[in-house]
């Protein structure tokens, strides 16, 4: 058929854009061949400094772009985990499909997320982050999240008894609800509250990364000292994939679990379960954890996908009490016979937490990405004490119970200005209501806040100089608003050799805040407190300063880190004129120390990390304490903040292998303040050291078998003096791999 006139010209048009223009495939595999899902592709024409084009990796590793026909393009590829790649395509002529293999990452150049909410090198990151891959808990085999943080850097990890015993974090002297804690991109901390890393199910965890210093910023509240955020994994394989497989050890412990998971062209899923069982050491010390979830993805277009996740944990724990300080069992007074205290038999608590999100990711028009994401997450938690114990410190009954909702819609944008310039912007609302009951109380009120959030980052790379200022404007209907910056500076300083191989400088400054609890805020809460409508976040200023020395061709880093805190408007429950006793924001108080970590390879799969933490604590200012009424330990003024060792210490030894892998984790928290409230005077908990060992080896490419022990030098410690923790524990088991690759 031929054209003439106008016909003809559009033809030619056509014909010459159609031909102009190509399709580029890129897929991302590991050093494995395994593909990777969800890394940052960015593509930029030669001679270009703004990204043509910035698109994620699909469930199969793929990024498809079609472009103008240029026939050279450079490619940068960020996954987190992964060291950052940078490789120049020639289209001539255009290949299929081009494969990008990326590198096992060293200590410095892990590509991380969490410290400015996108792919990134550590070493751009401005702030200390330590992560686990999932490769590492593959070894690890955590039955809940504290069973892998204590191992990490500047983490102290203290758990009241045994498994399912509440389990805080502490970092950086703040307090143990300074921690801002997201699963699959939603966050399930209550603010105001301690989160419980002990019933937290590590089943399936991709990832886990660990960001130390105030991250409010970006995060909001509670990222005060920390943030902990874990994906799930993802199904990535074209033949479905079945995993199951069960373990068990002593103290009639026993966990099963089973994943399917796979990608189907424009499909990918992962459906888990798992269960786990433990009678525990001694009276009333036995947990149990199901969980259940899902993660499933579809891509839309190249451009758009949409991802639903839904998770689903329901643990009973069984709730001793306090009865062994550091070894020391104090008699009590039962019918006019002095005996030694006892542990309660009768108390138990209850968790069943649901959390879900539907996400949305748009990656046009070139260098934006837009993300969407709707969020529900419940938690409701029960503790019943029905007192039939008279050789137990609880002499009452007591039925606490907390029914709490998070519900909201967060949007991010991000657009690559330049390959030097990155701006992240966002708008975050959420609707945050409970109940907090107790047979103490009158009837429960029900409490409620809005809080709406908007916040910038602004990313610059200069030369040597990188750079990191963003600001979050907060309002809420509770207490009004608030803003909080955060700059980041880091210096390339030296480049190095072989041996000296580069040395950066690293500056930050932020604020924090953390909303008080709903309970201490809505309604009554029994025992004689009374909450206060009119009570303010806490708030945090926070600076470090520290250098990164990398060694040894850059497989080797030495990082260290000064950091200073002033927690101020703490809350406090103080008596008030009705002999009740209620919150208020009286309390200030001061962290600074000291990080200490040497990261790297010892040889190809072998890495070793180690760190060393020194924190010193003191409350500066407490206006209830007077000359006529004087406080005590630990709330007068020079005293130092509980359960905050001066010195901390762990190390991780990591081999990955093909056919085996094994992993040491040794964790020593020295003496720290404690008080057993109960007019003992036992002041402190006495230090200890944990090691952890762990391995797998495979059978065959279908079955491999693996062993855990925990304490493994059966130490006999107290976390929480009172509460003596589990001495040595091991598990083996088996687990099978049908279908897949």
């Amino acid at each position: 058929m031929r054209f003439s006139g106008p016909f003809a010209a559009v033809f030619f048009l056509l014909s010459f854009l159609s031909s102009a223009s190509a399709e580029i495939k890129i897929k991302v595999v590991d050093p494995q061949d395994a593909v990777v899902a969800g890394a940052e592709v960015q593509l930029l024409k030669p001679g270009k400094s703004v990204p043509a084009a910035v698109q994620s990796t699909s469930a199969e590793g793929f990024a498809i772009f079609r472009e103008a026909a240029s026939r050279s393009y450079r490619v940068q590829v960020l996954a987190p985990g992964f060291a950052a790649e940078i490789v120049t395509l020639d289209l001539s002529p255009t290949p299929e499909v081009i494969t990008i293999k990326l590198r096992l990452a060293t200590a410095a150049e892990t590509v991380v997320v969490t410290a400015t909410r996108t792919p990134v090198p550590s070493q751009a990151a401005g702030t200390d982050v330590d992560t686990l891959s999932s490769q590492q808990l593959e070894v690890m085999q955590p039955i809940a999240a504290d069973d892998a943080m204590r191992f990490l850097p500047g983490a102290v990890v203290n758990t009241a008894g045994q498994r399912g015993g509440i389990s805080s974090l502490f970092v950086r002297g703040g307090e143990s609800t300074y921690n801002k804690v997201i699963v699959d991109g939603v966050a399930i901390d209550n603010p105001g509250e301690t989160f419980d890393f002990g019933t937290l199910p590590l089943a399936q965890a991709d990832r886990v990364e660990f960001v130390r210093g105030a991250q409010s910023t970006l995060y909001g509240s509670d990222a005060m000292t920390s943030v902990v955020q874990v994906w799930t994994r993802t199904g990535s394989t074209p033949v479905p994939e079945l995993r199951f497989g069960s373990d068990g050890g002593n103290f009639a412990t026993a966990n099963g679990y089973a994943s399917l998971a796979g990608a189907n062209g424009r499909f990918d899923y992962n459906f888990f379960g798992n269960q786990f069982n433990t009678h525990g050491q001694g009276v009333n010390a036995a947990y149990s954890d199901s969980l259940a979830g899902a993660n499933a993805g579809v891509r839309l277009a190249n451009e758009v996908s949409l991802r639903v996740r839904m998770r689903h944990s329901n643990s009973r724990t069984g709730v001793p009490g306090e009865w062994s300080f550091n070894g020391y069992d104090p008699p009590v007074n039962v019918n006019g016979v002095m005996q030694p205290l006892q542990p309660d038999p009768s108390e138990w608590s209850h968790q069943n937490n649901l959390l879900g999100s539907v996400e949305l990711t748009v990656g046009a028009p070139s260098g934006w990405q837009h993300r969407f994401t709707g969020f529900d997450s419940l938690y409701r938690y029960t503790d019943v004490n029905q007192n039939s114990s008279p050789a137990s410190y609880d002499s009452y009954p007591d039925r606490y119970d907390s029914h709490d909702n998070r519900v909201g819609f967060e949007y991010q944008g991000d657009y690559s200005e330049r390959t030097w310039a990155h701006s992240t912007f966002g708008y975050r609302i959420e609707n945050e209501n409970g109940v907090i009951s107790d047979l103490d109380s009158p009837p429960p009120a029900p409490g409620q806040r809005l809080g709406q959030d908007a916040y910038l980052q602004q990313q610059l790379t200069l030369g040597r100089l990188s750079a990191i200022a963003g600001g979050r404007f907060v309002h809420s209907s509770a207490y009004g608003n608030t803003g909080v910056p955060r700059v980041a500076l880091t210096l390339l300083a030296l480049r190095g050799g072989d041996l000296l191989s580069g040395t950066r400088l690293r500056f930050s400054y932020a604020t924090g805040f953390m909303e008080p609890a709903l309970y201490q805020v809505f309604g009554e809460t029994g025992y004689g407190y009374a909450s206060n409508r009119n009570l303010l976040p806490e708030r945090t200023r926070s600076f470090e300063a520290g250098f990164e020395q990398r060694l040894l061709a850059g497989r080797w880093a030495l990082n260290a880190t000064y950091f200073n805190n002033l927690f101020h408007d703490r809350i406090e429950a103080l008596p008030n004129k009705t002999g009740e006793y209620q919150f208020f924001n009286v309390e200030q108080s001061f962290a600074h120390g000291a990080e200490v970590e040497l990261q790297g390879r010892i040889r190809s799969g072998l890495s070793l990390t180690m760190a060393y933490t020194y924190t010193s604590t003191e409350i500066l200012d407490n206006p209830v304490c007077t000359q006529a009424a004087p406080c005590y330990f630990p709330y007068a003024p020079g005293d130092p903040l509980l359960h905050r060792p001066k010195h901390a210490a762990t190390t991780l030894l990591s081999y990955l292998g093909t056919r085996w892998g094994v992993n040491l984790g040794a964790s020593f928290v020295g003496r720290r303040p404690d008080d057993d409230f109960d007019g003992l005077n036992i002041f402190h908990a006495a230090g200890y050291t944990r090691v952890d060992l762990g391995g797998w080896y495979a059978i065959n490419s279908r079955i491999t078998a693996y062993a855990n022990v925990g304490n493994a030098l059966n130490d006999h410690y107290n976390e929480v003096v009172g509460y003596p923790a589990l001495t040595a524990n091991f598990r083996a088991g088996v687990r099978f791999r049908i279908g897949g690759d």
